[in-house]
């Protein structure tokens, strides 16, 4: 079942390639969606794929010496359709 989830991750998460992490876990994933950087210093990312390659994403993401995510919201929102990669906003 393909799901489309909503995260904003807190910590140090900006200046330490995350999103670049996390478009080359999508990518191994054939998941798609986006990642951005916010002013308050935290990351959003929208994530669209089978809900357990999202979790295997966020696990890839995570194996980091220089990631630290301190909390993560989520929430499951609608799907986008014709959406065919994931990149970096």
């Amino acid at each position: 079942m393909i799901i489309r989830k909503h995260f904003r991750f807190t910590g140090r998460v900006q200046g330490v390639g995350f999103r670049y992490r996390a478009k080359y876990a999508a990518n191994g994933m054939g998941i798609t969606g986006w990642a951005k950087n916010e002013y308050d210093g935290s990351v959003e990312m929208e994530a669209q794929g089978p809900e357990e390659a999202i979790n295997q994403m966020l696990v890839m993401i995570n194996k980091s010496d220089y990631i630290v995510i301190d909390a993560i919201e989520s929430r499951e929102i609608p799907l986008e359709e014709n959406e065919c990669s994931f990149y970096v906003r």
